[in-house]
Order: structure tokens, then sequence, then C-alpha cells
């Protein structure tokens, strides 16, 4: 491939990733709406917990962190964390009770009525994502979800579904971790 044909090809990812932010921007009520049960649930003494596999793992380390460390703030911590970073919990509960229960059986144990669950899946449809938010459900914590475009059984479980207009993976996990930074700044300027 000649540097002219890579350029070609950049500026093609890049307009495209501008047409899907902006589409996205039309989407600002539901973000917003996010960043309230947040600022709700930890205003009243709960805590953000955040799951997600492979990308949606690493974006729920990366979101949990932002709040309990800073974001553009120096500030004292917020009450979150990602289910997603016990190897041990995740590695017996998957051993004993079957992969699809590492999130739910953890906030079986953590969790209390008044938190708030982030679900995150580029698909919508992660078994064990899903199942954290039933128990979610079962237990009074409020659920937002980020998916993509495609209606999901996360986006219809969720208090606040948060559906970025894309259906490939790498660009739905680029307007999540949008997403999720404009949350977090949202619940640090309120709280903080």
């Amino acid at each position: 491939m000649t540097d002219i044909a890579k350029l070609a090809s950049v500026e093609a990812e890049l307009r495209e990733i501008g047409k899907n932010f902006e589409a996205f921007a039309g989407q600002a009520v539901s973000v917003s709406r996010a960043a309230h049960l947040i600022v709700d649930a930890l205003a009243t003494g709960g805590k953000a917990m955040f799951c997600g596999n492979g990308g949606s793992a690493a974006d729920s380390q990366h979101l949990a962190a932002e709040l309990m460390g800073r974001y553009l703030m120096d500030r004292k911590p917020l009450p979150a964390l990602a289910l997603t970073v016990d190897t041990s919990a995740l590695t017996a509960i998957g051993n004993d009770y079957g992969f699809e229960a590492v999130f739910a059986r953890q906030l079986q144990g953590i969790g209390r009525p008044g938190d708030v669950l982030i679900a995150i899946s580029t698909s919508g449809s992660s078994a064990n994502v899903v199942a954290a938010m039933h128990k979610a459900r079962e237990m009074g914590i409020h659920t937002i979800s980020m998916t993509g475009a495609d209606a999901s059984p996360m986006s219809k479980l969720a208090d606040v579904a948060v559906r970025v207009p894309a259906t490939r993976t790498n660009r739905i996990q680029e307007m999540h971790i949008a997403a999720g930074h404009i949350i977090c700044g949202l619940v640090e300027a309120a709280l903080c």
C-alpha cells in the first residue's frame, strides 16, 4: 500500500468516527440521565459498580478508576469499583457456578439497594452482564447499560440505556469511553 493509499484509509476512518460522534450528540439526554443516576446513588451513600467483558472490562476498570481516583479535578474519592478486577473471585465463581455468574455473584455479595450498576457490552447481550442486570433489579440496584445501536436485552433491562449509534465493536468502544468520560465529568462536577 502506498503512503497516499494509507493516508486515504486513515482519513476515511477518521471521517467515519466523526460521523458516529455527530450522530451520538443526538443522544445527550441518555448520557445526562446516566450521570444523574450515578450522582443520586453516590449522594445517598451508594456506590457505582461497573462490569463488562474484554474491552468492556477494560472500560469498566478505566471508568471506575476515574471516579475513585480523579477525573478532571482533585477531590475526595468517589465510591466506585469494577467487578472485573478480582481474578480469584472471577475464576472461583466461574469454576463453581459458571462464567455467567461471575458478575451477579459479586453483585449479590457487595451490592446494596441504592447502588448503581453500569453494565457495558458492545453486543448488549453478554450472558454474564445480562445476569448481573437481572440480579441488580432483584436487589433494588439501579442499572445503566452502555451498548451499541441495536436493541438488546441489556437496553431493555436498564433504568437508563446509553445506545451508541454504531454496530462495529471498535466504533462502539470508542463511543463508550467518550460517553463514560462525559459521565465522569458530570458526576465529578455535581458532587465536588
